[in-house]
């Protein structure tokens, strides 16, 4: 019961100091991109280097469903301490697209299930999950192709990309552009599609950015390849 007592209390500290945190400016800031915090990263990170990582408190702070505690918790997590059913639970329950892409990117990549829950999750019908699954096949273009069927996917693209939900048509034109980036063969394919689409074409890029529009990036990426 001690144990329990401590551990409450230690969630209450950081949920006040997260309230310290937070900062009006911050969260319109971060409500415009649909993330209900207003606590600066900057902060929530040097919060996160004191408390060092901590998985029971981790946790506990994920199930406040507090979207800047749950940043907080992948970031003093152990990433591959969860098992295959919590982070299915977890990547249904990250309702915010920070946490969502923190969850994926920091906590599901590093784990050893991290390939089942690709594979589960990429013909999802819950977009937001699918979503998930197209960062992970994303992240395989890259690193570790062995295996993966490019030429379907890039048909599985063409077909679908174009009327997805915008998130999961976010991390599509990614996996499109990692395709072009990463495999020669397959690069003029890619460049077609997502000129033919014109998926993100239009979207404002800030001075000394690639634009997320597929033909661009990946043209941008592949000449700096070069220039190295």
């Amino acid at each position: 019961m001690a144990e329990t007592t401590l551990s409450e209390t230690s969630v209450a500290q950081v949920m006040a100091e997260l309230a310290d945190l937070e900062d009006p400016k911050t969260r319109e800031v971060n409500e415009k991109h649909g993330d209900d915090h207003g606590v600066h990263l900057g902060k929530l990170r040097a919060l996160a280097k004191r408390l060092k990582t901590q998985q029971e408190l981790a946790c506990q702070l994920w199930q406040t469903d507090d979207t800047a505690a749950r940043l907080l918790a992948i970031l003093i997590c152990r990433p591959k301490a969860f098992e295959r059913d919590e982070l299915d639970v977890m990547v249904r329950e990250a309702h915010t697209p920070k946490v969502h892409d923190w969850l994926v990117n920091y906590v599901v990549k590093k784990n050893p299930h991290s390939e089942g829950l690709r594979l589960t999750w990429f013909a999802d019908p819950d977009p937001v999950v699918a979503s998930a699954g197209w960062a992970l096949t994303t992240e395989r273009v890259a690193k570790k192709p062995e295996g993966l069927d490019l030429p379907g996917l890039l048909d599985v693209i063409e077909a679908e990309m174009k009327d997805a939900p915008d998130r999961l048509q976010w991390a599509m034109n990614h996996c499109l552009a990692q395709i072009g980036i990463e495999h020669a063969e397959h690069r003029a394919r890619a460049i077609d599609i997502g000129q033919r689409l014109g998926v993100l074409r239009d979207y404002p890029t800030s001075p000394g950015c690639t634009s997320p529009f597929a033909p661009i990036w990946i043209s941008e990426m592949v000449r700096r390849q070069h220039d190295r």
